[in-house]
């Protein structure tokens, strides 16, 4: 079977599952609609889906070596505005990353691979996630078993992206860190609270959280390796709620985020050590806690050299190889390359005209649907030749 040929004659029934997925759009961990469709399509193509926490998984194939297909499948909490008849009615949430398109993808990639089930040389394991937009869906079903009954060998993952880019490019990082890690943390300052005319009696935890911000700077300025690429940011300071009352607590969020797991240690560590040691200089303490905890996404450079090989047998036209790409935005697949071999693509869903003006998790996003057969035939043909020759 030509994987390409057979996904364009699935054309329509790909996007068909994409727009379902698109409308329903659901966040978190928790995606009732969207897993019971995804079920529900699994059964009707012939597999036998099953829970894997809040995921669904389902294996094709028999014995051999075990390659992981991945899809996430969840939202995210904003309104939608690009103009589709299929946009998600309810104005709380919106596919504006692409994930329903990840979904619908693989559904067609199983559906091609159940047709063809008495050819495959091994295992295909098949992942729809939740919650990859909080970090939180490939660790809990890491937990609940994903990567077990059988033991995975590999794992490969596609996400698509928008913007003015034609249709046919696939970018992808065969020597360094694909995208960064995140590790989002919450400071909570405790002072003690007292009337704004007698500061003295009290201990101020806006003080406190002021200083706190400022030291932090200095990780990145001062102790960095300057050839990392490390960002540490404070996207919240809340705290009082009057101008004349001194109050107990305040909190600060951020993230950081780096290209190496080495900065990524010393610089969770330092935030912790500098929060904690600074509250005590004024008298304050704090509470930590850790929000995600997602490693940098380094693909494995064998598997990934393999991938695009396999994907350039195709024939697809316009296919057109990006190598080298990195982004400081983060991926929970990453937690998955960190303990088996992965690899993990971007495939352009962009448009040339005044459609691809917005990037992801913009309103007004829009994504070009001649991307699905591409997706759908890369997934079902790469994981057949993988099996094919890593036996």
């Amino acid at each position: 079977m030509n994987y390409y040929e057979r996904a364009l004659e699935l054309k329509d029934e790909t996007i068909a599952n994409r727009r379902h997925i698109h409308k329903n759009a659901e966040t978190g961990l928790d995606l009732p609609k969207t897993k019971a469709y995804v079920m529900e399509k699994l059964t009707e193509y012939g597999l036998e889906p099953k829970d894997c926490g809040y995921g669904v998984t389902a294996t094709l194939g028999k014995g051999g070596k075990v390659l992981l297909l991945r899809a996430d499948m969840d939202a995210l909490p904003m309104p939608e505005e690009s103009g589709e008849e299929f946009a998600c009615p309810t104005g709380k949430e919106a596919h504006t990353c692409g994930h329903d398109f990840h979904a619908a993808m693989l559904l067609t990639a199983a559906k091609m691979l159940k047709e063809k089930e008495d050819t495959l040389e091994g295992t295909i394991k098949f992942m729809f996630q939740p919650a990859e937009e909080t970090f939180e869906g490939s660790k809990n079903m890491i937990e609940n078993g994903i990567l077990e009954n059988p033991p995975v060998d590999a794992a490969l993952a596609y996400h698509v992206s928008p913007g003015k880019m034609p249709i046919g490019l696939f970018m992808y990082n065969d020597k360094d860190t694909m995208m960064y890690s995140v590790d989002g943390f919450k400071i909570t300052i405790h002072g003690k609270g007292s009337h704004g005319a007698y500061p003295h009696v009290g201990v101020d935890p806006i003080n406190i959280g002021v200083h706190i911000h400022l030291a932090l700077q200095e990780l990145i300025a001062r102790e960095s390796d300057p050839t990392h690429s490390c960002v540490l940011t404070i996207g919240q300071f809340a705290g009082g709620t009057a101008a004349n009352i001194i109050p107990e607590t305040a909190v600060l969020q951020g993230t950081i985020r780096t290209n190496k797991p080495e900065a990524r240690e010393l610089l969770v560590r330092r935030m912790k050590e500098v929060a904690e040691r600074t509250a005590a200089v004024y008298n304050g303490t704090v509470d930590i806690e850790m929000i995600s905890e997602v490693p940098p996404l380094i693909c494995n450079p064998k598997l990934t050299d393999e991938v695009v090989g396999y994907m350039q047998e195709l024939g697809i036209p316009g296919l057109t190889p990006y190598p080298g790409i990195s982004a400081s935005a983060s991926e929970d697949f990453a937690v998955i390359a960190e303990k088996v071999p992965s690899t993990f693509m971007y495939l352009s869903a962009g448009y040339l005209d005044e459609r691809g003006q917005y990037p992801a998790h913009h309103p007004k996003a829009q994504f070009n649907e001649d991307v699905c057969p591409i997706g759908a035939a890369c997934l079902a043909h790469c994981a057949s030749q993988w099996l094919k020759n890593n036996k």
